[in-house]
């Protein structure tokens, strides 16, 4: 049960443990054990995290999950150096992207009002929908990995372009973020860095 203002309301709140396990305890990791990641869990977390909400249920994340050596060498060419070795030693890494066209499917995602007008030939804001509803999918992904018990580290450095065409060629999905998935090795992570002050970046308007 949760409190405000000590005076108990009756929202139902997940455990403490789980509470740790998706933010508190959670790290990113750069160091990675060698385990191989089921396939069953990753379609487990990307079924969580399709609920998530995004505005008129665009849905417009497109994964893939680089987990082939083939794979992997594409993949490579487009990182920045820092990125090299902890992604090629990560067991599974996902594009996470944004489909540009995403308000195709809106008659099945969204069937109670045809929003397509709002999107189609609209192209500067169709884009700005994409990605920032994707970028919100790529942090549900996260939450939803952490939750069915892997570890992560997310990244943005990288050639977008390069990936662009070498996964999303023909297609009208463009990448966003990089995310290293597997079963971290806790002794080697840093120290956790500092975090704001509720006061230092939120108010009450």
């Amino acid at each position: 049960m949760l409190k405000v203002a000590d005076k108990p309301i009756e929202v139902p709140a997940i455990s403490v443990a789980a509470l740790d396990q998706l933010f508190r305890e959670a790290r990113t990791h750069n160091f990675w054990q060698d385990k191989d990641v089921p396939e069953a869990l990753i379609r487990e977390a990307v079924d969580l995290a399709k609920m998530g909400p995004t505005s008129a249920n665009t849905l417009p994340a497109r994964f893939v999950f680089v987990r082939s050596k083939e794979a992997k060498e594409k993949l490579k060419t487009a990182l920045l150096p820092g990125n090299v070795d902890k992604t090629m030693a990560a067991p599974v890494t996902a594009i996470v992207g944004y489909d540009t066209r995403f308000f195709e499917h809106s008659p099945r995602l969204f069937p109670h009002a045809d929003v397509r007008p709002w999107f189609d030939g609209n192209t500067d804001f169709a884009e700005r929908t994409a990605f920032q509803n994707g970028t919100l999918q790529a942090a549900y992904l996260i939450l939803a990995l952490r939750a069915v018990g892997l570890d992560t580290g997310p990244m943005t450095g990288f050639d977008n372009k390069a990936v662009d065409q070498a996964f999303f060629t023909g297609a009208d999905v463009k990448s966003n973020i990089l995310i290293n998935i597997g079963y971290g090795d806790a002794e080697k992570t840093f120290p956790r860095s500092p975090r704001f002050e509720f006061d230092e970046i939120a108010r009450f308007a």
